[in-house]
């Protein structure tokens, strides 16, 4: 197994993001559930306004990973979790963190497009609900602001009390974003987000995430390596749980400093 590489990657903004410090760092990050460890000591930086892409084959830890950065591991009975993982510098695992505040924090967008079965304006609305927004004014403008920024608002404007179920699967994919975004959050969690999309929506989800970090932090995992090379600017290849290498998305898929790496991104296995 070759040594972990978590250096910060250059870029034109390289110098300015290490000033500030990473968005989100994790810092020997260790998760079990029950005997088995999913992830073992994986200290890793995500600069903000960046996509960071996890891959690896599958078992190997990225959608751990994922939710370990908010805490989605929590409800799974038997979890342990060593190490840690500072948002800003600060841990979220410290006494008295109020998770669902984090999980404003921290969206996240599942594989499957998972809308509820509400009208595409309640879907949106619905995050803004439970954290109490009430005035209906703000609710409207939130939910066109998030339909827009997941550029889906042309195509369901005449369509926002029509339910969510009969949207396509790939406009169903951006209403889930767009369901995220609504709350405002400063980091966007992809779980393979365009896997079960066709490749014209698939398209579209990688040119929204391009769009998407101006504003957002955004992990993605994804099995697709021509995906992980389009859509990111760092990449973090992950083996049995372990970080073999991560670093500027272009150095990691044509000048891998890991021979594993290589033989993954190259495709000899995985």
């Amino acid at each position: 197994m070759g040594p972990q590489h978590p250096g910060r990657p250059g870029g034109p903004h390289a110098a300015e993001s290490a000033e500030v410090g990473p968005k989100i760092a994790l810092r020997a990050l260790s998760v079990s559930y029950g005997d088995r460890r999913a992830l073992t000591t994986v200290t890793l930086p995500m600069q903000a306004h960046r996509v960071t892409a996890l891959i690896g084959p599958s078992g190997c830890g990225k959608s751990t990973l994922l939710r370990a950065i908010n805490r989605m591991n929590d409800i799974i009975p038997g979890t342990r979790v060593e190490g840690d993982i500072l948002l800003d510098g600060e841990s979220i695992h410290a006494a008295g963190t109020d998770v669902v505040a984090l999980r404003r924090r921290v969206g996240m967008v599942f594989q499957k497009s998972n809308p509820f079965p509400k009208s595409v304006f309640e879907n949106v609305a619905y995050g803004l609900r439970i954290t109490g927004v009430r005035d209906r004014r703000d609710i409207e403008e939130r939910v066109e602001e998030s339909l827009r920024a997941a550029a889906l608002w042309e195509e369901v404007r005449d369509r926002l009390h029509a339910p969510a179920l009969t949207l396509a699967g790939g406009q169903q994919q951006r209403l889930c974003i767009a369901r995220a975004l609504a709350v405002q959050p400063e980091v966007l969690l992809m779980d393979e987000p365009a896997s079960a999309l066709d490749p014209m929506a698939t398209q579209r989800i990688e040119e929204l995430i391009h769009g998407l970090k101006r504003t957002y932090t955004i992990v993605i995992v994804t099995h697709n390596m021509q995906q992980a090379a389009r859509v990111s600017d760092t990449t973090a290849f992950l083996w049995m749980g372990q970080l073999v290498e991560y670093g500027r998305t272009e150095d990691v898929f044509t000048a891998p400093r890991e021979r594993l790496t290589e033989d993954y991104v190259t495709g000899r296995f995985g």
